[in-house]
Formats: C-alpha cells, sequence, structure tokens
C-alpha cells in the first residue's frame, strides 16, 4: 500500500473544507456503512463524494493515480453509483432504484459506493431510505447528500456518519477565486454575492451582470417605500435579474450537451445516449441555480441592512440609537425568514412582494 490514507490529490476539487476532507481522509481507512454530508449543492458534498469513492474504492487506499482512482472521480467506475432524483422530489422509483443497487455485489472492488444526491427532497420516502440504512449490505457504503437535516430526515441521519460542508468563508474565497485568474475586485464581488458557494462563484465570474444585481440588491433598502408600484417594480426588476443569473449556467449546460455528442458520434452513437434524462438534470439545475441567485441577493440585502447601521455608528462616532438597531435586527429576521421559504415557495413574486412589504412598513 502507498498510504495509510488517501493522497491530497483525491479532494483537490474541494474549496476549503479541511475538516470534512480530514475526516473523510481519517474514514477511509475503516469506513462505517453510511455517510450524510450536509451542506447546499456546490459547497463541496459532491467533489469531495467522489474522491471518498476513490478512497474506498482503489486497492491502494487511494493513490489518486490508479484507473479506478482516475476512474471514480469521474464518476464512472462500475462499483460507483450515483442517484439522482428523476422528479422534483426523490421517488419511490429512486428509493427502488438505491435498494436494487445495494443488493448487487462488487464488479472490482472489495466494496461498492452509493451516492444519493438531495436527499432533503425524500421526506416522504424516508422510511423506505431507512429500512436500506438499518439493514445494508456489508459491501456496500452509502453517501448521502442533503442541502439540510429535516424533521423527517432526523431517524435517517441517526444512522449515518454526518460530515458538514457549511459555506466557505469569504476571504478563502477571494482567495481561490484570484488563484484562479479571476481579478482580486472581481473576486471580492463575487464572494460577497455567492453565499459562500464555490460552485455558484464559478458560474458567477462568467455573468457580467454580477455587479449590477448587487448594486439592485444592495440598493433596495434605500428604494423601498409603502408604495405598491415601487414593492411591485422591485419584485420584478430582482426576478429579472435572477433569471439572467442562470445565462451563463445553461450556457455551460449547451457546451456540455455539445461535447457529450461530439463524444457519443466518435464511438459510432447516432445520437446522445440518455440526451433527455441529460436534459432533464440540466434544467433542474437551472431552477436551483435560480433559486440560489435568489437567496443569494437576499443575503447581500441582510448585509446592506446591517450596514447601514454599522456604517452610521462609524460615521459618526456615537453609538446607533436603540431603534436602529431593533430595525435592522428585524429586517434581517425577515430576509432569513424569506430566505428559509423561497425554496418550498413556488410563488417567488408574492413572497418577495410580502417581503418588501414588510420592509417598507419597518421603514415608515
Amino acid at each position: 500500500m502507498r498510504e495509510d490514507r488517501p493522497a491530497p490529490a483525491l479532494f483537490s476539487g474541494v474549496v476549503a473544507q479541511e475538516d470534512a476532507v480530514a475526516a473523510l481522509r481519517a474514514a477511509a481507512a475503516n469506513p462505517v456503512h453510511a455517510y450524510l454530508f450536509r451542506g447546499p449543492a456546490g459547497n463541496g458534498g459532491l467533489v469531495a463524494a467522489h474522491g471518498f469513492a476513490a478512497a474506498l474504492l482503489c486497492p491502494d487506499g487511494g493513490c489518486g493515480e490508479c484507473a479506478t482512482c482516475l476512474a471514480a472521480l469521474a464518476g464512472t467506475d462500475p462499483d460507483l453509483h450515483i442517484v439522482r432524483r428523476s422528479g422534483a422530489s426523490i421517488s419511490i422509483a429512486d428509493v427502488r432504484q438505491v435498494v436494487a443497487l445495494a443488493q448487487r455485489r462488487p464488479l472490482h472492488a472489495s466494496r461498492q459506493v452509493i451516492v444519493v444526491l438531495d436527499v432533503h427532497l425524500a421526506a416522504l420516502r424516508a422510511p423506505a431510505l431507512l429500512k436500506t440504512l438499518e439493514e445494508p449490505p456489508g459491501d456496500t457504503v452509502f453517501i448521502l447528500l442533503t442541502d439540510q437535516i429535516i424533521p423527517e430526515l432526523v431517524t435517517v441521519a441517526s444512522r449515518c456518519v454526518e460530515i458538514p460542508f457549511p459555506p466557505v468563508p469569504r476571504d478563502a474565497l477571494v482567495h481561490w477565486l484570484a488563484g484562479s485568474g479571476v481579478p482580486t475586485d472581481m473576486a471580492a464581488v463575487v464572494a460577497d454575492s455567492s453565499g459562500g458557494n464555490p460552485e455558484r462563484a464559478r458560474v458567477m465570474v462568467d455573468d457580467p451582470d454580477v455587479v449590477a444585481r448587487v448594486g439592485l440588491w444592495t440598493s433596495v433598502p434605500d428604494e423601498l417605500t409603502a408604495s405598491g408600484m415601487t414593492v411591485a417594480g422591485l419584485t420584478r426588476r430582482v426576478l429579472e435579474s435572477a433569471d439572467r443569473a442562470v445565462e451563463p449556467l445553461r450556457a455551460a449546460h449547451a457546451r456540455e450537451i455539445e461535447s457529450l455528442a461530439a463524444a457519443a458520434a466518435e464511438m459510432g452513437e447516432r445520437g446522445l445516449p440518455g440526451r433527455k434524462e441529460i436534459v432533464e438534470q440540466h434544467q433542474r439545475e437551472e431552477r436551483r441555480f435560480r433559486t440560489d441567485a435568489l437567496r443569494a441577493g437576499l443575503g447581500v440585502l441582510a448585509r446592506a441592512y446591517r450596514d447601514r447601521v454599522a456604517g452610521a455608528a462609524s460615521e459618526h462616532a456615537v453609538t446607533v440609537a436603540d431603534e436602529d438597531v431593533r430595525t435592522a435586527v428585524a429586517a434581517v429576521g425577515l430576509i432569513t425568514e424569506a430566505a428559509e421559504a423561497l425554496p418550498r415557495n413556488p410563488n417567488e413574486a408574492l413572497l418577495l412582494q410580502s417581503l418588501f412589504v414588510q420592509l417598507a412598513a419597518l421603514a415608515a
């Protein structure tokens, strides 16, 4: 064996998640049957899952160089199974796929790894998942990825080793972006508006509207009045801005389809196998990215309210009035509630209008 733990190269794509990577390196030598990676998509969980799978499947414990490691990192190893939901939530068919995969025997390695994405969207299917985790085959390791642990998943989570993937600190994100060739001033803007999410930040650097979007959300406190026209106008503008935020990701998806189609043609395929499923997956990613763009905007808005209080105190070198502090705290609370409700609310416009009306009332 070359090393007692996986080579750092296996996790080179994971940005500023040192605690999670250290835990996975230690776990690879003697893994348990199930792990729960907790944190929003894009924080590094899926990238780390590929690296951890490579360490678990590699005969040398994760050399980072052999065919098994390279295939696991690429997601093509036959003993690594990535299960993505087939619809808006994890369906019973998706859970049956997990159960069926768990009954298989590894083809080449001493174990197999099953990665299940978006487990927070499996609330109604949690009992079926729980049964599989409670009776795990000895040669299967589960990696469940979830944005958060909802009440329905508490028991499932208790059967797993939890590995948190929190938002990446701003300074670390700026450093990473600058190291990737992004100008420092742009790196700062992207870091401030990406919510500590490297995957979102990677897309945002190609977004020419990112600076204007941050400026729009920052200007909301000054623009808000009790006027319904102002609220309606702001709501329309932030939603249109979120639509534009998805355009770089949509372009990246188009390039991916083109690349996959070209590779399929070289293999003699007349079309792209699984094109429908790939397109549907892209559409889900784009919808999620749009929601994340709105949540990131709400984060900018909350920071704007905090900065207004801090700026007033600094500018006048006096203690800010208690009423101003209470107003800012109340505003941040309302914004936080809206951000938490956004992924579950099908009517984004109504949610944002309600928020803006309440913020306007605070300022009145």
